[in-house]
């Protein structure tokens, strides 16, 4: 089960990453543009009052359409979607159901899917092999 304490530690451990001020929201900068990539999903309990917020389920960018159905097909515990994400790349997450792993890997996914590409690239590691005797 992850809590709003690991999601808070995994999102600001990502470079240029910023928590929204009144909502619980992460965003990364790009291009002088707050772009988020995790935030408290907002549930339309009544159909003519405003959405609120429902602390239990995140919602989370993904890199495309396709790797959001992925995981709607994958595990529709830990994962959902209602109408209002129909064709948006995110997933509803159901944190009592998703391991912090799970969280770690879905969160690094989205951020890296809203970051300016500089942000992204990782040094290559250098493999050296052993000399031969």
């Amino acid at each position: 089960m992850a809590t709003h304490a690991d999601v808070r530690r995994i999102a600001l451990s990502f470079p240029e990453t910023e928590e929204a001020k009144d909502d619980f929201a992460f965003g990364v900068w790009n291009k002088g543009k707050l772009k988020g990539f995790a935030w408290v999903w907002k549930e339309r309990v009544n159909p003519k009052k405003p959405r609120v917020p429902n602390p239990a389920v995140l919602a989370i960018r993904t890199t495309n359409l396709g790797q959001r159905d992925a995981l709607l097909a994958a595990d529709s515990k830990k994962f959902f979607t209602e109408p209002h994400y129909n064709g948006f790349p995110a997933v509803l997450v159901r944190l009592e159901a998703v391991t912090v792993a799970d969280l770690k890997v879905l969160m690094a996914d989205a951020w890296a899917s809203m970051a300016a590409p500089e942000l992204t690239k990782t040094p290559k590691l250098s493999v050296r092999r052993p000399k031969k005797r």
